[in-house]
């Protein structure tokens, strides 16, 4: 076919159309997205107590898939997003225990979604960890219910329904299970790092095991009752700066403390719906000033007590706003006083600030 020559107002359309291509690549390449900040502050944002008292929590933020780590996006990422939208969102299911690395990793215990989710908060990068499946592939956990970071740098991970705990390096390989011969539904887990201890709740076995960092038994604690020393269906652990054990003793609607010699101590709270009461307590958490925190599934709030059993303060309550929860379960307080809590039916983890006794 004879192509005819182009006329003046077809050579000057030809100029303007690659006049903008070029601006539209130039737009486009000045079209990568920075990272965003993950807890951004507002001014509305709650406080506890309520005032006149000095605040002492303060509301981060939450977090409930990867795209809340706001992560930066680049030009080839946008245009793809610009052609094809955006990604489905990694989202949690039931989130039911959090912890994390000492640092700027959150790892969390969806029970239902049978993984662990990996945030890393500085990275801004996303994983799900679970142990491989008979091909080698990403698996999954029976469910998932406690999770503890050790000071060899292994997330262990507690697998109720398959009765033991799964191991993983600092990278996620999957490093093997351990505990199978001395647990029958572990639940809560926490690492003693001063005494190389790890401590599960038992459930059904009315026990906390205390073993230790690779998996050998040590000794038994308790056995079923309602004395000091004995538990109904104990849910998790915590161990403070002092190496003193705190379990959630759920069914006797009690927290229980031990010494760093693991002699029963004191009980805190009784059954009841009254502040320093407990309904339904599941997760706990220590700060680093000793200071304990006891999540009440039923009451949908966190009670907050000293290390001799007295009740401080609570925050919370009921709902899906910021610092409402809806069934929540896990509970950690990292190295700078930050307080992550799976609030699990809210599909999210809230995180909020302890500003400690001499901060304004």
């Amino acid at each position: 076919m004879t192509r005819l020559p182009l006329t003046s107002s077809g050579q000057k359309l030809r100029r303007v159309c690659a006049l903008l291509g070029i601006v539209c690549l130039v737009t486009l390449a000045g079209c990568q997205t920075p990272p965003g900040t993950i807890f951004l502050a507002q001014p509305d944002d709650p406080y506890w107590p309520a005032p006149p008292e000095p605040p002492r929590i303060r509301y981060l933020g939450s977090i409930g898939s990867d795209q809340d780590l706001k992560p930066a996006r680049s030009f080839l990422e946008n245009v793809g997003k610009s052609l094809f939208g955006s990604k489905p969102a990694q989202q949690m299911l039931s989130p039911y225990a959090v912890c994390t690395d000492g640092g700027d990793r959150l790892f969390v215990a969806d029970s239902n979604a049978q993984v662990v989710h990996v945030f890393n908060l500085a990275t801004r990068e996303y994983q799900q960890w679970a142990p491989p499946d008979s091909d080698g592939a990403l698996g999954r956990f029976s469910q998932p219910t406690g999770v503890a970071y050790d000071p060899a740098g292994r997330l262990i991970v507690a697998d109720s329904v398959q009765g033991d705990l799964v191991v993983f390096d600092q990278q996620g390989k999957y490093l093997g299970r351990m505990g199978g011969e001395q647990l029958s539904r572990p639940a809560g887990i926490a690492v003693d790092p001063e005494r190389g201890r790890l401590f599960v709740a038992d459930v059904t076995a009315h026990q906390v095991v205390v073993m230790t960092l690779g998996g050998q038994p040590i000794r038994r604690l308790g056995t079923r009752g309602t004395e000091l020393g004995e538990f109904n269906f104990p849910t998790n652990v915590a161990v403070d700066p002092s190496g003193r054990l705190y379990v959630s003793d759920t069914l006797n609607f009690r927290v229980q403390q031990f010494d760093a010699d693991l002699k029963p101590v004191r009980q805190i709270g009784r059954g009841g719906n009254l502040p320093g009461y407990f309904a339904q307590p599941k997760g706990l958490g220590v700060d680093s000033e000793g200071h304990l925190y006891v999540i009440d599934a039923h009451f949908e709030a966190v009670q907050v007590f000293d290390s001799q059993g007295q009740l401080l303060m609570t925050f919370g309550e009921e709902g899906r706003g910021r610092g409402q929860f809806w069934l929540p379960a896990g509970i950690c307080v990292d190295s700078n006083n930050r307080i992550w809590i799976a609030d699990t039916y809210n599909r999210r983890v809230q995180v909020f600030d302890y500003l400690g006794e001499d901060k304004p």
